[in-house]
Formats: C-alpha cells, structure tokens, sequence
C-alpha cells in the first residue's frame, strides 16, 4: 500500500532494461501498459498534486486530503481522501478532478476515489510546503 502523504521519488536510479530491479533482483511489477506500479504511483501523486480546492491556493495533496493511494497491478488505482470540511462546497468538484487526472495517467486502468472523514482533516496534516505557502 502507498504509504501515507508518500512523495514521488526524486533521485530514482535508472530503470534496467525488461523492468529488471536495477539492483539486479527480481523484475519490478508492471501495470498494464508495462510501465513499473512504482512510476505510475509516483505519476498519480503528481497528477493529485494539480488539484486545488477552489478556495485554497494549494493543492490538495500538499493540504493533507490524500490519506492513501493504492495501485494494483491491473492498473486499478484506489484514492481515499478527504475534504477541509463536510460542508466544502466543492465536495462532488474535488474527487471527480482526481478521478478524471489519475485516469489519464498511463498505466492506470481505473480510478476509484473514496471519500472518508475519519480521521477528519486538520491543519497539521498540511506538508511544510503547505503552510509556507498558506504563511502559517
């Protein structure tokens, strides 16, 4: 499972060629279009991260909102996140957006986003860059 406010990687060394761990283990897992889950999770990060709540200047991942991103080989991507509040009134906007930028991600076959309030969301789920940004 996609750890928690995961971040894509950042200084992933080179793919070998076949999907073969560079490390020279066993081949990395592959979505259906071949691509590595790896890559493609890290692709579905940045597509959330251009997500906005329309009346927060941030998106939604560096707000705290993704709790989990989940990606089966198939290609099936699970998002369960949440809203600043019960009452947004972006709530239908919001996870439609997601849905609609993680499936057009290669690699993903499908997008299911789940919305839980539990645990509800606070501010100290916001990443530093969030509340840099907000100037808290």
């Amino acid at each position: 499972m996609w750890d928690e406010h995961a971040k894509p990687p950042t200084t992933d060394p080179p793919a070998a060629p076949g999907g073969a761990d560079p490390a020279g283990g066993e081949p990395a897992p592959e979505s259906p279009d071949g691509a590595s889950v790896a890559v493609v999770k890290a692709q579905v990060i940045e597509a959330i991260s251009t997500v906005y709540d329309p009346e927060i200047p941030v998106n939604i991942y560096e707000l705290g909102l993704v709790y989990n991103v989940d990606l089966a080989e198939d290609g099936l991507v699970n998002v369960r996140m949440t809203l600043t509040s019960p009452m947004c009134p972006a709530a239908q906007q919001i996870p439609a957006e997601v849905q609609q930028k993680v499936e057009a991600v290669d690699g993903v076959a499908k997008a299911n986003v789940e919305i839980v309030w539990d645990p509800p969301w606070s501010m100290d789920k916001m990443s530093d860059t969030a509340r840099f940004a907000l100037g808290l």
